[in-house]
């Protein structure tokens, strides 16, 4: 069964009401209370309040970069956080809610892009937390 915009509203309306207390410095870390904690979970791991309602199981986050040969993948991360319309089918797109300041940010191949640093807070923080790379 496909729960569509219901489910992305509710769990952007109950996000902030799942802020644990492990999950609480830096600017990355907030964001990712505020925004994620209901899909993902307090732990990253896709065991969110909201992730048994998902048609897809949340991702684990902690294991992002031993899925990709030891190297946490800033920019699938970050294209994924940052959504395009239409792409992504259960995973609400939060563009509009990460706008802030643009910051250089040196991508893997090399080139300088300019990336909102909300953004990249967030992306920051998913690198830090990364288990068994």
């Amino acid at each position: 069964m496909r729960s569509g915009p219901v489910v992305v509203l509710l769990a952007l309306a109950l996000s902030g009401c799942n802020a644990p207390s492990e999950v609480s410095r830096g600017a990355g870390a907030r964001l990712y209370a505020d925004a994620c904690v209901s899909c993902h979970g307090p732990g990253a791991r896709g065991d969110g309040p909201l992730a048994k309602d998902l048609p897809i199981r949340p991702a684990d986050l902690t294991r992002l970069a031993a899925d990709n040969g030891g190297m946490f993948p800033y920019a699938r991360v970050m294209e994924q956080i940052h959504g395009y319309p239409g792409q992504f089918q259960v995973m609400p797109e939060f563009g509009s809610l990460l706008d802030g300041p643009e910051v250089a940010w040196r991508a893997p191949d090399g080139s300088n892009l300019r990336t909102p640093r909300p953004l990249l807070d967030v992306a920051r923080y998913l690198a830090a937390i990364q288990e068994g790379s």
